[in-house]
């Protein structure tokens, strides 16, 4: 089979999966979605950078943590 043939192959195969997307088990879910509206997006956005900043801070709170007080501890304590 030459590389054109294959190419062309795949091509296909491609196209055979595009065909099939909301014909399956998620294609009511597919045919119900929407796009979101700009308050809704809005909101999504705040709350997700509020998640972001607060699992940020409990990084961060655990590093400093390790890097600044357990050395202290261990200093205190003499290990």
């Amino acid at each position: 089979m030459k590389l054109i043939d294959k190419a062309w192959e795949v091509q296909r195969k491609i196209e055979q999966r595009f065909q099939r997307i909301g014909k399956g088990k998620y294609g009511r879910v597919f045919k119900m979605a929407r796009n979101p509206d700009p308050d809704e997006y809005a909101k999504t956005a705040q709350m997700t950078a509020i998640g972001i900043l607060i699992i940020g801070l409990i990084g961060f709170t655990i590093f400093i943590l390790a890097t600044e007080v357990a050395p202290w501890i261990a200093e205190k304590i003499g290990i």
